[in-house]
């Protein structure tokens, strides 16, 4: 199969959409139109993972109407649930951070930590603008699962906060939430193939399917695609960590290349193989030519300014990441700090001077 013939399938097909997809879809966004995130007029009552009954709305849905529709579709469980602790769809709660945990069916499996830490000195400044949605477990009364928001939650953590705004969604545990957090992120294009190479892979592996071609046809996707993702799930994280930085410039094709490149040359030479494809701008195809051995990588010649680190270390202002110390070699340092207030960087810079002219 050529390589251009990769990407044809990685949007789901429209005609597989199912009318209960299209409805929980539907709802979903119905209840993100009816909430105004950061309203004002909200009444705050915390939320504990010991007494979730406790909680009241921030914010409720105004139309009965409205209302009257989420009752008729909604699920037995979320009912019960409802009814116990006197929720309205579409109420915005405060729950404790510590009784959110992370969906096992997640579509997304990498949050790069730089946009967490941004997310997080925004979060600590205006405070969270948007709830995220979250699901009952049922099974464990008291805590819930991410449906959506699952990098705001990260953001908070880091930005040491206690709470989190959540509305508390009527969606199952499974693959269909699965199903409907992909076409969310597929709409707001934040799904990557490292992403899908990862989960698809594990759906397999824990028998979630039995095969590449009943995971493709369940999702709705081409085989082809499915094929694809789980050929780069066979790279190890560390390496599609460094493409994953860079999906404008390492989508499935690209990234298909990059793992064969792995399966005949080994971690190190495909790290420094992705570094020359950023820094030399190289296309899909002569990354494929370098990988049939048309064209030579000219590993040797690489300059030593874009060697890769040795070590990291990551640099913290209370609790909030604002940049990292890497080691090259045994002679080079290199220093990156942001988001520094006038005179934390000018103290810095001292001290630094001071360690310099010690002798």
């Amino acid at each position: 199969m050529k390589p251009s013939q990769f990407a044809k399938g990685f949007q789901a097909r429209p005609d597989t959409t199912s009318s209960e997809k299209r409805t929980a879809l539907d709802r979903l966004n119905a209840i993100d139109g009816l909430v105004q995130p950061g309203s004002t007029k909200n009444n705050e009552i915390a939320g504990r993972s010991s007494q979730p009954a406790s909680v009241s709305a921030v914010a409720a849905i105004s139309s009965d109407a409205a209302e009257s529709t989420e009752h008729a579709n909604e699920s037995p469980a979320y009912r019960a649930w409802r009814l116990e602790h006197g929720y309205r769809p579409g109420q915005v709660i405060e729950l404790a951070l510590k009784a959110i945990k992370p969906s096992p069916f997640n579509p997304r499996h990498f949050y790069l930590k730089s946009s967490i830490a941004e997310l997080a000195v925004n979060l600590a400044k205006q405070g969270q603008q948007q709830a995220i949605h979250v699901i009952p477990d049922y099974d464990n009364p008291g805590s819930y699962f991410v449906s959506d928001g699952g990098r705001r939650v990260r953001a908070l953590k880091e930005a040491n906060k206690e709470t989190v705004k959540a509305i508390v969604v009527d969606l199952p545990i499974g693959i269909e939430s699965y199903k409907l957090g992909y076409d969310l992120n597929v709409q707001r294009d934040s799904q990557t193939v490292f992403d899908n190479a990862v989960v698809w892979k594990r759906f397999l592996d824990d028998g979630h399917f039995q095969s590449q071609k009943e995971l493709a046809e369940h999702l709705g996707l081409d085989e082809s695609t499915v094929a694809v993702a789980l050929s780069i799930a066979k790279l190890p994280e560390v390496v599609m960590h460094e493409m994953v930085v860079r999906t404008d410039r390492f989508g499935s094709n690209m990234a298909y290349q990059v793992g064969r490149y792995h399966s005949a040359r080994g971690a190190d030479s495909t790290l420094r193989l992705i570094n020359k494809i950023l820094s030399d701008d190289l296309s899909t195809r002569q990354v494929a030519d370098i990988v049939k051995g048309r064209a030579s990588p000219q590993e040797s010649t690489k300059p030593a300014g874009r060697q890769r680190y040795a070590q990291r270390l990551e640099i913290k202002l209370e609790g909030v990441s604002v940049g990292d110390l890497k080691s090259y070699g045994d002679d080079r340092l290199e220093l990156r700090l942001r988001g520094l207030s006038r005179e934390k960087r000018d103290d810095i810079l001292k001290q630094i001077e001071q360690i310099l002219l010690l002798k």
